[in-house]
């Protein structure tokens, strides 16, 4: 046998381009997807796969009233006449249409078990049943009276509807989410009273912007309630352009459970989130330690949702411990918006609030008109056959003899009485019971009152107004049937601002306790338990002895001022603890070898402080602005060498002292220095030999303060400080007797 490919005979084969040949058969797919299975109509708001679960039960007449039927049943006729996809899938899709908490008003009333919550799946197609809901009736009314197009089925034997027509605003009441090629959809549930009152207020004033709409439609309305805190700015402008989002949090409240302590209970959970999964997510940070201020999580819940939450102490703030949670846990989502839809000319595009709005009320204006149309034609037919029953009735002898007798009574009548073949027809298909008087005035009522029928039918057919009229009390008896006052229509979805407090998370999760805080001159820093007071105890290195010793909390940012000019920024729960002699610094923060920490001291927001260098440059500089987030910290104050900087001290006064190493000390007023980021600054104090050795602020009513080598405490009054009193940038006078000879004022931190 040949190892050669049997190729086809001359001219059978024709050459393709595979580049174009990709592009149009994934053109086409994605094509296919969009249209048929990802985007629902703006119309009736359904995907093929609903629109073709619900018109198959109702072609099993599975209404409201009637019995339920296997689920079973339902998917087999579904897929056998509409839908060749696997049966799995089609159930998936009528089981969530029954879900209560997935659907805002289910279009499938389901016997059986369902799923829930807790994300359990339903259970086999075989054990459960179902039928149509009223909401999903009111998506058929009228399916018979040709107020939709059909279309033939996948296999050509049946027809199915194009769309609904949907006299419940399915789209926006029920929402929908669906992922198609290259694009998406994502739409949220709303109150059907709202969309009713806002419709209403749309047919009355056409142009009605979307500020006037969100008045009837705030946002949202979620089967599983909770709490949407998105600003009511972001809120319009997602409903404007068709695209945003919107914040929804669990709904809680907080319980007493006697001496001082209480118990967070969650009542409401986000949309789509599972319960199961959300309570797993917040043991599994508990067991990690990353929620410190949670002491326990359970679930009570049965038909209510009860999930309790613990604080750890009764001193955690319940606030602070929710909004820790917010962050890391679904208890807050993201819904987002993305009204990407098929408008009615089966055209995908994102819509604004106010264009579905307009697109549905113009297709039930559709759906009236043919249905208008298709009972006038009903009514004309109806009323040709009366005609033909009213001539036979005032003829009544001739029409039987006429029957009786002729070879041909069906022309005879025609030709006789000048009938219609359809009115032919009817008389020689009447029962001799017909024949009564009665009947005759049975006929004559029911001649006037299609008469006024079709009259009134002809003058809504022409009269725009009158079409509108109708929509408004199809529009009202909707509102009705699902108000605020119903147990399905009542808003679930409450409104809130998101409390306006700074949680820093990093520090939520840390447990507060007093440490201090011990840095020796060679650069060492460890972190003690509590606060310690006799720090003579402490022990150091060969060679090494304490430099500066901090009360802090765990909780506390501490600042370190290098002789660089740069500001790092250390977490006080990051330190190394106090066994042994601690770790170097400079583990820490990328401080250059020939540089040292200056001064270490806890960060106070909102604090401003004055930095001064050996060359008595300084500035002022608002605390906030020189914190760090990197282990390069933060470049403050420029200097050159052989320049160092030396100061970094809280300002709380109106006046500074300067002195420097050749003992002169000047006196000026602090307004007399800028405030600035950073720079080199401005010079505060002129010497002719050494430099700059320390700085104080005060104020002036309380005098200038220092403590000499015994530790005890030197003040100064204002009128004793005259001799010393000057602008900056002088040189100063020498010390007063009694300053300390190290030219130090003291501690300042």
């Amino acid at each position: 046998m040949s190892d050669k490919p049997i190729l086809p005979g001359p001219g059978s084969v024709e050459p393709i381009n595979l580049k174009d040949a990709l592009e149009e058969r994934y053109l086409a797919y994605a094509l296919s997807t969009i249209m048929h299975r990802a985007l629902p109509d703006v119309r009736d708001g359904l995907k093929p796969v609903h629109r073709r679960i619900l018109y198959a039960m109702r072609e099993l007449k599975l209404d409201p009233a009637a019995g339920y039927k296997k689920c079973a049943k339902i998917i087999g006729e579904v897929m056998g006449n509409f839908h060749p996809h696997g049966d799995q899938a089609i159930y998936d899709a009528l089981v969530r249409l029954a879900q209560g908490f997935a659907v805002r008003y289910p279009l499938v009333d389901g016997q059986g078990n369902f799923g829930n919550v807790d994300g359990d799946n339903a259970a086999a197609m075989r054990y459960t049943e179902s039928r149509l809901t009223d909401v999903a009736q009111a998506l058929l009314e009228g399916i018979d009276e040709d107020t939709v197009a059909f279309r033939a089925t996948y296999d050509g034997t049946s027809n199915e509807p194009v769309v609904l027509p949907a006299a419940f605003p399915n789209l926006l009441a029920n929402g929908s989410v669906g992922i198609a090629v290259g694009m998406a959809t994502n739409i949220p549930p709303h109150n059907a009273e709202e969309l009713c009152n806002a419709l209403l207020h749309l047919i009355k004033y056409p142009g009605a912007t979307i500020d006037k709409l969100i008045e009837f439609i705030p946002g949202p309305d979620f089967p599983t309630g909770g709490v949407l805190v998105e600003p009511r700015d972001q809120i319009r402008e997602a409903y404007k352009t068709g695209r945003g989002g919107f914040r929804l949090r669990a709904k809680w409240e907080q319980e007493d459970t006697g001496r001082g302590t209480y118990q967070i209970v969650v009542t409401e959970i986000p949309y789509q989130v599972q319960k199961a999964k959300l309570i797993e997510r917040i043991a599994e940070l508990l067991h990690e330690k990353k929620v410190s201020l949670l002491g326990d999580v359970r679930d009570e819940s049965a038909e209510e949702i009860r999930v309790v939450l613990e604080p750890k102490s009764r001193s955690v703030d319940p606030l602070v411990l929710m909004e820790s949670l917010f962050r890391l846990t679904d208890l807050e989502v993201r819904f987002g918006l993305n009204m990407n839809v098929l408008s009615a000319e089966q055209i995908p595009n994102v819509l604004s609030l106010r264009d579905v709005l307009r697109q549905w009320l113009e297709h039930r204006i559709e759906v009236l008109v043919r249905r208008s149309e298709w009972r006038l034609t009903k009514i004309e037919h109806r009323l040709e056959v009366l005609d033909g029953y009213l001539i036979a009735y005032l003829n009544l002898d001739e029409v039987i003899r006429i029957v009786r007798f002729e070879d041909d009574p069906k022309q005879k009548l025609i030709k006789r009485f000048k009938l219609t073949e359809v009115q032919a027809d009817a008389i020689l298909n009447l029962r001799l019971k017909s024949l009564s008087k009665l009947e005759e005035i049975a006929i004559k009522a029911e001649h006037d009152r299609l008469s006024k029928e079709r009259r009134n039918l002809k003058k809504l057919l022409k009269s725009d107004d009158l079409q509108w009229e109708c929509i408004v009390e199809e529009l009202r008896a909707t509102r009705e049937r699902y108000s605020n006052k119903t147990e399905l229509g009542a808003r679930r979805t409450s409104y809130a601002e998101a409390p306006e407090i700074e949680v820093d998370l990093d520090q939520a999760m840390i447990e507060k306790e007093p440490i201090t805080i011990v840095l020796s001159e060679k650069g060492w820093i460890r972190a003690m338990k509590g606060h310690v007071d006799d720090t003579s105890r402490l022990e150091f290195k060969q060679g090494d002895a304490l430099k500066r010793a901090l009360h802090v909390s765990t909780t506390d940012k501490l600042l370190a001022f290098a002789t660089n000019g740069r500001i790092f920024t250390l977490e006080a729960s990051q330190l190394p603890g106090g066994r042994g002699h601690g770790e170097p610094v400079r583990l820490m923060i990328d401080l250059e070898e020939n540089h040292d920490v200056a001064e270490l001291f806890t960060y106070e927001p909102g604090r401003k402080l004055l930095v001064a260098s050996t060359g008595g440059y300084g500035f002022i500089v608002p605390e906030d602005e020189v914190v760090a987030s990197t282990r390069k910290g933060r470049q403050v104050l420029n200097v050159s060498e052989p320049d160092e900087a030396k100061v970094c001290i809280p300002i709380d006064g109106d006046q500074v002292a300067i002195i420097g190493e050749n003992r002169k000390l000047l006196v000026f007023a602090l307004d007399q220095i800028n405030e600035m980021s950073r720079g080199k600054g401005m010079i505060l104090q002129r010497f002719k030999g050494g430099g700059l050795s320390d700085v104080r602020v005060f104020k002036k009513a309380d005098g200038l303060t220092w403590l000499d080598p015994a530790e005890r405490t030197f003040t100064l009054t204002w009128r004793e400080l005259r001799d010393w009193l000057g602008v900056r940038a002088q040189a100063g006078r020498l010390a007063p007797k009694g300053f300390p000879r190290s030219n130090k004022f003291g501690p300042s931190f």
